[in-house]
């Protein structure tokens, strides 16, 4: 079987443009259907997989992935014509009476946005073939849950699904195992933890879609006391095992239900004026991210530990965008209530481009082969980086002999204190860069967060950075199991970095002494494990700070071009694609490379 997959509502940022006037600039970033994307699976592996930001350069884009398509179809050396099917992460045709009983505004979102006949004739514009019998709708949850299971390589798991909402839900649990997926507990859209996190994400004067990550950056540098009782009270646990979240009732019109005015007004009353985009963080806000933070682990603890005692399952399986939460993940691994956790890379909606063309490809009888891995995307070979280094003014090019003198030479510039910019091999899939477009630099230098937040990022300064760890030395280095290392190579999970070793590397312990981990093997990235080794011959720490390859507003870079333009545009001090070590006229030397030639 040949499947494409893909995710996004084309046109949903549009049609409430349309519909919608004199809305704030926050208020129409509230849509469903962003982050699209696309992924292959051909005779159960998966051959490829990108999200359409990354070649359309809007983040978070809703739009048909069409060039993350053709992509992936180049990649396996096919067509459009050369599918078997083409799936859709949303599954809207069930809800049709339901949309079209509605006057207005639903209504016609029903017609334009969400039917599977209008998603179906985009694909096949964008494709440039007629589907006939060859697209299928994959529910929103189903969808999720296959993209998080059945690459988890478990026999038998439950499955959490969270996130805004899909189609009606906006948490699933399923009992996972060969024969399928069984519904243990479903929670409906009105009673979402992610609508309630991305609401306080308003509240806290961030972009709902794109600041929830903020929010839990912030949280640590609160007291959650201050306000635990307030808004543990917006959370009601059920003792089922299911939750309610009735401030989300206070939406009741169309207008309500597109800006959250009425729940937003309420939270006001209850805690204060919300903040401001762009205004100064008091520590009433930090509080309450705080707060908020122990609010959702507390009803995601208490949904899957009355699932873990009903069906005995010893195994996790995490997807939705709630997933992306790697405090609160950490919190689940930590609990002890699982063996094993797997948290999908891609937990978002790119992730569910994935998921929907494993459920059909599964469904058609092809069991996925585990763990795809995150390097899913384009690659770029020696040529390609060599033009787009060597047409490039003002910067002065050296290239290494090996990998040896390569990493050598990096791990010279770092523990020199400069940033750098890395840029190798295929492009990670999902919203985390893990060693293949990346910015490094040294963890040990106190002043480093602040640097790159301020002159590289252009981002807050509380937000903290992530260390990328060699496999052998993580549990050594931070609080972890070391039958668990293998568990954290995506960056997904929250651990407390040892006591005796926090001083080492204040630049990626956040303020409460914790750290988004990264283990890196040498089987999965040998390239970047070797840059951490030759790190720690000349530090005796095997330790990096990572962060995403772009700035505010960009999505990760994706082609040579893009570094080059990125690695210029944000005062980056080098940049390392494939062999060569680019820096700009008038830097020093990297001093174990033989080959300098200057770029005209």
């Amino acid at each position: 079987m040949r499947v494409l997959g893909f995710s996004g509502l084309d046109g949903a940022r549009r049609f409430k443009r349309d519909r919608l006037s004199e809305l704030t600039e926050s208020e129409y970033a509230i849509f469903q259907g962003a982050d699209a994307a696309a992924g292959l699976v051909v005779g159960g592996r998966v051959a490829a997989a990108a999200a359409e930001e990354r070649f359309d350069g809007q983040k978070h884009s809703e739009a048909f992935p069409a060039a993350a398509a053709h992509f992936c179809l180049s990649e396996a050396g096919i067509g459009p014509d050369d599918l078997d099917l083409v799936a859709h992460c949303f599954s809207y045709g069930p809800e049709r009476d339901f949309y079209l009983g509605q006057q207005g505004y639903y209504n016609d979102l029903y017609r334009e946005v969400l039917a599977p006949e209008a998603n179906r004739a985009v694909a096949e514009k964008a494709l440039g073939t007629d589907l006939g019998g060859r697209f299928l709708p994959v529910p929103h949850h189903l969808a999720h849950a296959a993209g998080a299971y059945l690459p988890s390589g478990f026999d038998r798991a439950l499955v959490l699904v969270s996130d805004g909402l899909g189609e009606r839900h906006s948490a699933t649990v399923l009992a996972a195992g060969p024969n399928g997926f069984e519904t243990v507990r479903a929670i409906g859209a009105h009673d979402s933890l992610g609508l309630l996190y991305g609401l306080f994400t308003l509240y806290l004067g961030f972009r709902f879609g794109d600041g929830e990550y903020k929010v839990m950056g912030l949280a640590p540098h609160g007291d959650a006391s201050r306000h635990r009782r307030v808004l543990e009270r917006l959370v009601e646990l059920a003792a089922d095992g299911t939750y309610r979240v009735p401030v989300l009732l206070e939406n009741v019109t169309d207008l309500d239900k597109e800006t959250y005015r009425p729940a937003l007004a309420e939270l006001e009353r209850l805690l204060g004026p919300r903040r401001s985009p762009g205004a100064p963080m008091e520590q009433r806000y930090m509080d309450i991210a705080a707060a908020l933070q122990a609010v959702l682990e507390r009803a995601q603890l208490h949904l899957l530990r009355a699932v873990r005692a009903e069906t005995g399952l010893d195994r996790l399986c995490v997807s939705g965008g709630v997933g992306l939460n790697c405090v609160a993940n950490g919190v689940v691994l930590r609990s002890g209530l699982f063996d094993e956790v797997h948290v999908q890379p891609a937990a978002g909606d790119d992730g569910a481009a994935l998921g929907a063309a494993l459920y059909a490809a599964w469904q058609s009888g092809e069991r996925p082969e585990p763990e795809p891995g995150t390097l899913l995307g384009p690659r770029y070979g020696a040529e390609e980086c060599e033009r787009a280094a060597r047409t490039t003014a003002g910067v002065r090019v050296t290239e290494a002999a090996d990998d040896a003198e390569l990493t050598s030479a990096v791990a010279g510039l770092l523990n020199e204190g400069l940033v750098v910019g890395w840029f190798q091999g295929r492009m990670e899939f999902g919203p985390r860069a893990l060693g293949n477009r990346s910015i490094l630099a040294d963890p040990r230098r106190a002043d480093m967060r602040d640097r790159i937040n301020a002159l590289v990022k252009k981002r807050e300064s509380f937000r903290p950075f992530a260390p990328a760890v060699t496999a052998e030395a993580a549990a050594g280095l931070f609080e972890l199991d070391p039958e668990d290392v293998h568990m954290f190579a995506a960056m997904l999970f929250v651990a407390h970095v040892r006591d005796e070793h926090a001083v080492r590397m204040p630049a990626t312990t956040h303020v409460d002494g914790s750290a988004r981990v990264q283990t890196v093997s040498r089987t999965d990235n040998p390239r970047f494990w070797g840059l951490l080794r030759a790190f720690e011959t000349r530090t005796g720490l095997p330790v990096l700070l990572n962060t995403s390859f772009n700035v505010a507003g960009q999505p990760i870079v994706r082609t040579p071009r893009e570094a080059v333009d990125t690695f210029l545009d944000a005062g980056l001090d080098a940049l390392v694609m494939d062999r060569l070590i680019i820096r700009r006229v008038g830097a020093a030397d990297p001093s174990h490379a033989e080959e300098t030639r200057a770029a005209r």
